[in-house]
């Protein structure tokens, strides 16, 4: 498994996965100029075997006083259930401690997203609590409750 930097040749295979219901489902609406909509997000391609499986970003608080990493990730669906998530989940939670100095990653899935919440507990993320109504569902009428997970790197 591979973790680097998104290439524009990417971004067909990328818009792909992340149109599939089981990953639009987590990852809402597919926006225009995904996957360059945001940048304030460090997005890796996660490849295997040469092909693009997933995506996976971290966010860094830089205030001193509160500095952590976000992360995030989505895999193709029709690789799920091969571990491919926690591979590169621990690739990335590796670099967010040892190169980029963190001490404290979080995540946020949606609160039934129970195999998202598997591989986090696998990778070592652990639930803080429950964030009410916290993120806009996909049809835009609600909102849904997330868990709030983090890694800490004495615990890692």
């Amino acid at each position: 498994m591979i973790h680097r930097g998104l290439t524009p040749s990417d971004a067909a295979d990328l818009r792909r996965i992340h149109e599939t219901p089981e990953v639009a489902r987590w990852w809402g609406v597919l926006s225009a100029d995904f996957p360059d909509e945001d940048p304030t997000a460090t997005r890796l391609v996660i490849e295997v075997d040469g092909a693009v499986v997933g995506m996976v970003q971290y966010f860094e608080e830089a205030d001193p006083d509160y500095r952590h990493a976000m992360v995030d990730l989505f895999i193709d669906p029709a690789l799920h259930g091969r571990g491919l998530g926690t591979e590169a989940l621990r690739g990335v939670v590796e670099i967010l401690l040892q190169e980029r100095g963190h001490h404290r990653i979080t995540i946020d899935p949606a609160a039934d997203n129970a195999a998202a919440i598997r591989t986090y507990e696998k990778v070592g993320f652990k639930p803080v609590g429950i964030l009410h109504r916290y993120e806009r569902d996909q049809d835009g009428d609600g909102w849904h409750d997330c868990l709030l997970m983090e890694l800490l790197a004495d615990a890692a």
